[in-house]
């Protein structure tokens, strides 16, 4: 990726920024410039030394004059360039060396990279309002298992200049709200640490036995475990119906280092697979009452690639698999996203995470589900799975939505089927029709 400089006399053509990779450049989630006029300067954000920091570069020669954000870690946002200051204002993770490096953190550097102050403290997920005047701002933050804390800070050194509001949520806990479990594993490599969450039902018993199900999404634009409180989730309605539901961010996705990324180049098919397999093993562990024989997954868009993807590679781990919309074979999808990830020009490793093309490994139980009129992922690539499976003779069920659109499984009845497909094989029910058995808001959306 280039920054040119284009003499509008002449036409020449001098680059000033020549950035190279030898995997990819995520200039879909990854790119900042911000040119500092009065004195011929650029802040340009980069990967280029394994995290994503922002860089101070001589405009004229293009040469690097410091590093802004130094350390391991992650600019996520700018939030304000001052350049009567010389001070950069940032969110980002990674700057808590305690805390999940998920966590948004406000704060401020100098361009010359001195003076790196981190505003916020709280362990968890922050965002930011400053006063008009921006001498204070309000900052609230959560977790998943902590509800939402409102603090007013300076915006100087960031010290907690009051405590604002608290959230109480014991009568939301004492009528059978269960915050979701934070758990971390060891990766493929036995190194790197891999966060996920894990819902149980409010009926929780921990003398029984609860088949799990993961929800995936392994698209590698972010990374997608919930981090801030909420008081429903959807994986929580699912975790209602009877199962153990977990949600986690394998080797492959967004928000850590470049080499923690760089699993996704040219190998979508790996979808972190090999690492929520592992940080399953190791949850239940501890947790007798995860049942490992009784693994499902499900997932829309990439999720419902990486989904099929889990029974395709994994079938000896994930028994049954709902996949939507999935992006079955990165050859057909839309341009932008396919090749970022999967490079130009279409070589072998297209056809070694095709799921058209691994469908003859499949071994559980598999629910199709595609919207008629979904123009995102065209229903095409679906409908190749199938044809891949029927020449296989590989059993498998499907679902078509007319006059549907991209995400069928999260309309009420596709949400329904998925959900009684799931209790049918993991749960051994045969009556599996849902009505009451859904939650309030699942009543109401039908």
């Amino acid at each position: 990726m280039r920054l040119l400089s284009v003499d509008a006399l002449t036409g020449t053509v001098r680059p000033i920024i020549d950035e190279q990779s030898k995997t990819f450049i995520d200039y879909a989630g990854k790119m900042f410039l911000h040119r500092v006029t009065s004195t011929g300067e650029l802040i340009w954000m980069s990967e280029r030394d394994g995290w994503n920091h922002l860089w101070l570069i001589d405009e004229n020669s293009g040469e690097v004059k410091n590093l802004i954000t130094p350390g391991e870690t992650i600019v996520r946002r700018v939030e304000r360039v001052d350049d009567e200051k010389r001070q950069v204002w940032f969110l980002a993770g990674g700057v808590q060396p305690r805390q999940d490096p998920y966590y948004l953190h406000l704060c401020r550097a100098n361009f010359d990279g001195s003076g790196l102050t981190v505003l916020t403290e709280g362990d968890g997920t922050h965002s930011v309002e400053f006063s008009p005047d921006r001498s204070l701002f309000i900052d609230t933050w959560s977790r998943v298992d902590q509800p939402p804390v409102c603090e007013l800070r300076s915006s100087e050194d960031g010290h907690r200049i009051t405590l604002l509001e608290e959230t109480d949520a014991s009568r939301l806990t004492a009528a059978g709200y269960m915050a979701p479990e934070r758990f971390t594993a060891k990766a493929r490599d036995g190194v790197t640490d891999i966060y996920g969450v894990i819902f149980k039902p409010s009926h929780f018993d921990s003398s029984k036995k609860y088949p799990v199900v993961e929800q995936i999404y392994a698209g590698p634009q972010a990374a997608f475990v919930p981090k801030d409180w909420s008081p429903l989730r959807r994986q929580q309605e699912m975790a209602e119906l009877g199962f153990i539901v977990v949600q986690i961010d394998g080797l492959g996705t967004s928000h850590r280092s470049k080499a923690f990324h760089d699993v996704c180049w040219k190998n979508l098919a790996d979808a972190g697979l090999p690492d929520r397999v592992l940080w399953m093993k190791a949850a239940a562990k501890d947790r007798p009452w995860m049942d490992l024989d009784r693994v499902g997954v499900y997932g829309g868009s990439a999720g419902g690639q990486n989904a099929l993807r889990a029974l395709l590679d994994h079938g000896d781990f994930y028994k049954v698999g709902v996949a939507d919309c999935g992006c079955h074979d990165n050859r057909m999808d839309k341009i932008w996203w396919n090749e970022l990830w999967m490079g130009y020009p279409i070589g072998p490793e297209y056809e070694a995470s095709s799921n058209v093309a691994a469908a003859n490994k499949l071994t559980g139980k598999l629910l199709l589900i595609v919207g008629e009129v979904d123009n995102n992922v065209d229903p095409a690539s679906t409908m190749q799975v199938v044809n891949a499976l029927v020449k296989a003779d590989k059993d498998f069920e499907m679902l078509i939505l007319p006059s549907t659109g991209h995400g069928a499984a999260e309309t009420p009845y596709g949400r329904r089927k998925r959900a009684e497909f799931l209790m049918r094989h993991l749960l051994q029910r045969s009556d599996t029709r849902l009505t009451e058995n859904l939650t309030p808001r699942s009543r109401k959306d039908n």
